[in-house]
């Protein structure tokens, strides 16, 4: 008889990530769980979306990161917690953490980070502590002894890629393009819905365990002249070059106020400093999302191009 599957509590549920997480609970036949904010449910457009849930067969439970009495109650409830809120609120994961080491009952806590790995960025004191929070989460994870998996799947196809990484446009270009730095960087794109299944996948896996688990699908990992090249090739036409420098790119960092400038410094990180595939992901404290995993299809970087035509 297959083993008992892990009862999940995904937290964060109506966020971009986290309903796609629920979803991909429910389809790997998890009990699948979710804490919501109180006021959630007032919410005309976020109560549609735990009607949604609801009626798929997750399990609606009140409580929020800042109640630490709720979330006391959602963890005896389950085996493994995800938690996909905000970058905003990373650090308020800290009370859930608390919570989890006196349980002593949680299998897997996968915190909410689903993006670059906040300990390979070479942008520090550039990105508003945007990493620096999720470094500070993973220490205290660690420290407390805490079975974890963090998820690294880089950028998501949502981001940037729609615009083919032009900031401020919302279609990719049909006559000119900028290309930043030379243009040979590579940087990675994954579909949220193909996160949210690998993530799911991994709960149960003994490989995951306490390691980061990296994405870097093949047909995922371009450079901006092979996605230009790409896109080229799908419009049938060529496209006039603009190449910014590196020094262009910082300078215009720093003319930008922030939050606005985030793109930038997003496209500095992957584009130019290299931070998604600038090391190895074959060492003993990391896997591969799409080599344990091979029966997961997944979108291909072409095929989401294809939706822009």
């Amino acid at each position: 008889m297959e083993k008992k599957k892990s009862r999940v509590l995904i937290i964060g549920a109506t966020g971009n990530l986290g309903h796609h997480l629920a979803n991909a609970s429910l389809h790997f036949s998890h009990p699948t769980f979710a804490l919501v904010r109180p006021d959630t449910f007032s919410d005309p457009h976020k109560s549609q979306n735990l009607r949604a849930l609801s009626d798929a067969g997750v399990t609606l439970l009140q409580g929020s990161l800042e109640d630490e009495e709720s979330l006391v109650e959602a963890v005896k409830q389950v085996d493994v917690v995800i938690c996909a809120v905000q970058a905003k609120q990373v650090l308020h994961q800290k009370h859930l953490i608390q919570v989890i080491k006196n349980a002593g009952s949680i299998k897997r806590f996968i915190p909410s980070e689903f993006g670059l790995d906040p300990d390979k960025t070479q942008i520090s004191g550039m990105d508003y502590n945007f990493y620096s929070n999720k470094a500070e989460i993973r220490r205290l994870v660690e420290a407390q002894g805490i079975p974890y998996t963090f998820v690294s799947c880089n950028f998501y196809t949502s981001y940037l890629l729609p615009s083919l990484v032009q900031p401020g446009l919302k279609v990719p270009p049909r006559d000119k393009v900028t290309i930043f730095g030379d243009g040979n960087t590579k940087g990675v794109f994954v579909k949220e819905i193909d996160v949210a299944a690998f993530t799911i996948r991994t709960l149960d896996d003994p490989r995951t365990l306490n390691k980061v688990l990296y994405f870097r699908p093949p047909g995922n990992v371009y450079s901006l002249n092979e996605l230009v090249e790409l896109w080229e090739s799908k419009i049938g036409k060529k496209l006039e070059k603009v190449f910014v420098s590196e020094e262009e790119l910082l300078k215009k960092i720093k003319e930008t106020s922030y939050p606005d400038n985030m793109a930038l410094i997003f496209i500095y990180s992957a584009f130019i400093k290299g931070d998604q595939t600038y090391f190895d992901i074959e060492s003993a404290d990391s896997a591969d999302a799409t080599k344990l995993y091979p029966e997961l299809n997944y979108t291909t970087i072409s095929q989401y191009l294809d939706t822009l035509l």
